[in-house]
Formats: structure tokens, C-alpha cells, sequence
């Protein structure tokens, strides 16, 4: 049908165009045309981008009303697409600049496990970029701070060495004007002596221990203390300060590198320390402090001082192209599986992983009944949990926490 009206056009016929004949049918008709227009921009309604401009554009009113409101229509829009623009450069910044931020910092991967202990009482502190937080001092992002604490007699202790210990060394450097002018063995040193004397002052604080099971077994808290193998990581060099038994382990060539000693009571060293204090080394199924502690330095334990002492032995090596991964974990590990063997397995899991790996979420669950794991790399991921289970196939009998972390995808320039 061509047309509607009072007779029926064909379809090969033009339709004659129909005179208004009243005053009423023509005012009609112009009321029709604005509405018309009215309705079409509702349907088709300009996107913000500007790219369906141009449709709404063809038809044009005649009311000088309406050319107002499209044309201020048409500076909201272009003041929303500036706006539109301007934010998404910022958030492009942001972005581009966290992925840089992501780039700099070394992959890791995180497992710690109860094992076949009653209670699980290491802690593992992971902190990448932790200075990158500016205060008055002029800070770099490329810090990055692992820790592994193993505690005895309670896990408080090791938890507050969790909590605290990066921001007293944070602390620390800022005080010394930045890490470009920070003495690296000073440094730790007096962070760890804060971080003692900041237990021992929780051993005499009654409203905190009221809360701690170890309480329960020694009214005092003084039997309670935790090993402390902490690792800084930066473009030119890697710090580690120990007190303990806990051990950092680089790899390099394919050449396990101890980057600690182990605090024994048997070493001759400090053996020879602990009598001149008046001490004695007794074997009480191995050899222990006074015949009670298998450690000869840690945090806390203030009925052991001064035989047992929370100064820590730092070494600071210089990085190179050559190496691959840095391995700190607890005793759990240490016990039964020797520094080739770890370095062969992270190598391993590191060279399987060929294409770039998925993070993994913080809060996964260890592939190990009663573990954690946390991680920014599957590979390392993969790692952290084969030496776990390695470690307990080989009845390691205490907790199980290993930190890997790949330093091959941070190598400086």
C-alpha cells in the first residue's frame, strides 16, 4: 500500500499529496514535526563518544529553542568527552605506572606449613617495594623486604616479628637519609636489637600475654623466643642479616651460595661466646644452651641471656647476571634437605615455567594439609611447595616455611 486515505492508491501510482483543509488538521501537522524530532532523539541518543553525532545531526528543528538545546547539548557532550579523555590518560598513567611498579618487584612464592608439630609457630613476612611509601626522605620502590621467623615456646613472638620488623627497618633507613646512604650492617643490627627489646617489653605487659596461650605454661613468658632470617633485596645488592637457624640460600649458575651461617651451640664460635658469658653447652638430644635451647641466637628468650643473644651476622652480596633464585626458609626445611638439592628443585620448577606465569592468589590454600601459600608467580609457587613436601617426605618433624624468590626476572641492568 502506497498510501492511506480516503481512496487506495496503487502501487505504480504517486500518491497526491493532501491539501489541509482546516485550521485545526494544519496544526496539527506542525505539532507532529517537533515530536517527531523529540521521539527520535530519545531512541537514538548520542553517545558520549561523539560517534553518533552526525545521525541525530541530519535533522535539524526549526525552533530556535531546539537549536539551543541541541547546541548546548553539543558543548555538554564535548565538555564530558574532554572529561572522559582527561581521566582515561590518568587512569592509563596509574595503570602503566603499576605495571612498572609490578615489573620492578621479584616474583615469589610462599608455603608454610604446620607439619607434624602440635602448633605452628613460624611466621613469614613478605614485603615488596616496602619503601616506597615517602615521607621526608627521598625513598626507592626497588627495596624489597622477606623474612622468615621461627618461633619456640609460643608464636607471639614471631608474629610481632611478622608485624614489626619491616617498619623498624624501614625506620631505620629513613633515618639514615635514604638507602643510598644507609650502612646495611649497622642498620639490621639495631633493628634487631629494637625488635628484642620490643619483646622483651611484652613479656612484662600483663593486658597483652592475657590473651596468649603460652601463659598458660610459663606465667612469665620469658621461655619464648623465634629466629630471624631477613633478606633485602635491591638492584645492586642483596642484605641478609640472621640470628638463628633459619638460612638464606642463593642460587647462582646452578651453584647453591648459603648467604648465613647457622646459629648453633655447637659451633665453635659460639660455643667459645656462650662460656665466656658463663654459659654451659649441654646435649640433650643434640647440643642446646644450658641443655633447653638448640639455637644459640634468636629474639626474645630473656631467661637464656646472655648466652643467647639477638645480634644478628649480616652479609651483603653484590648482585650478577648469573643469578637465578634466593631460597629463605625455617629449620623444617634445613634439617633434612641440603642447600644443592633445594637450589636443583627451584631450578627445575623455574625452567618448566617457559611462558609468563598467572599470579596466584594471596589467599590460596597449600597444596599441604594445614598450609598457606601465598605468591605473585606460579613457578615459584610451585617451588615453595615441592621443597615443602620434599621436606616432609623426609619426616621433617617441625614447621615447614620456605620463601623462593626468582631474581632472574629482576636482574639489574
Amino acid at each position: 500500500m502506497a498510501g492511506i486515505c480516503c481512496e487506495v492508491v496503487g502501487e505504480s501510482e504517486a500518491a497526491a499529496p493532501v491539501e489541509p483543509t482546516s485550521r485545526a488538521s494544519r496544526r496539527r501537522i506542525m505539532e507532529l514535526l517537533p515530536f517527531k524530532l523529540v521521539a527520535e532523539a530519545a531512541v537514538r541518543p548520542p553517545l558520549e563518544n561523539g560517534r553518533k553525532r552526525q545521525k541525530l545531526d541530519l535533522v535539524r528543528p526549526t525552533s530556535r529553542d531546539c537549536d539551543n538545546a541541541v547546541q548546548n547539548s553539543d558543548t555538554d557532550k564535548l565538555e564530558k568527552d574532554q572529561e572522559l579523555n582527561g581521566s582515561l590518560k590518568f587512569n592509563g598513567a596509574v595503570k602503566s605506572e603499576a605495571v612498572e611498579e609490578e615489573k620492578e618487584s621479584p616474583k615469589f612464592g610462599m608455603t608454610s606449613v604446620c607439619g607434624r608439630r602440635r602448633d605452628m609457630e613460624d611466621a613469614v613476612s613478605i614485603h615488596p617495594s616496602f619503601c616506597k611509601q615517602r615521607r621526608q626522605v627521598q625513598m626507592s620502590s626497588d627495596i624489597h623486604f622477606y623474612g622468615v621467623f621461627d618461633g619456640h615456646g609460643c608464636s607471639h613472638v614471631a608474629m610481632k616479628c611478622k608485624d614489626r620488623f619491616h617498619e623498624m627497618l624501614k625506620e631505620e633507613i629513613e633515618a639514615c637519609g635514604g638507602e643510598k646512604a644507609v650502612d646495611w650492617k649497622g642498620t639490621m643490627e639495631r633493628s634487631f636489637e629494637r625488635m628484642d627489646k620490643e619483646v622483651q617489653k611484652w613479656t612484662v605487659d600483663a593486658k597483652e600475654r592475657s590473651s596468649c596461650r603460652c601463659e598458660l605454661q610459663t606465667p612469665q613468658c620469658d621461655a619464648v623466643g623465634s629466629t630471624a632470617v631477613v633478606a633485602v633485596v635491591t638492584p645492586d645488592e642483596i642484605i641478609v642479616a640472621n640470628c638463628g637457624d633459619s638460612r638464606a640460600v642463593l642460587c647462582r649458575n646452578g651453584v647453591a651460595l648459603p648467604l648465613s651461617d647457622d646459629h648453633k651451640p655447637d659451633r665453635p664460635d659460639e660455643m667459645l661466646r656462650i662460656q665466656e658469658a658463663g654459659g654451659r653447652v649441654i646435649y640433650w638430644d643434640g647440643p642446646r644452651v644450658l641443655g633447653v635451647l638448640a639455637m644459640s641466637r634468636a629474639i626474645g628468650d630473656n631467661y637464656l641471656k646472655p648466652f643467647v643473644i639477638s645480634e644478628p651476622e649480616v652479609t651483603i652480596t653484590t648482585r650478577k647476571r648469573e643469578e637465578e633464585c634466593l631460597i629463605l626458609a625455617s629449620d623444617g626445611l634445613w634439617d633434612v634437605v641440603p642447600n644443592d638439592t633445594a637450589c636443583g628443585v627451584v631450578r627445575m620448577c623455574l625452567r618448566a615455567e617457559k611462558s609468563v606465569s598467572p599470579p596466584v592468589s594471596p589467599s590460596s590454600e597449600a597444596a599441604v594439609k594445614g598450609g598457606t601459600a601465598e605468591s605473585s608467580d606460579k613457578a615459584c609457587w610451585d617451588a615453595s611447595i615441592l621443597l615443602t613436601k620434599l621436606a616432609l617426605a623426609r619426616h621433617s618433624t617441625d614447621n615447614v616455611s620456605v620463601v623462593v624468590v626468582d631474581l632472574k626476572k629482576n636482574q639489574p641492568l
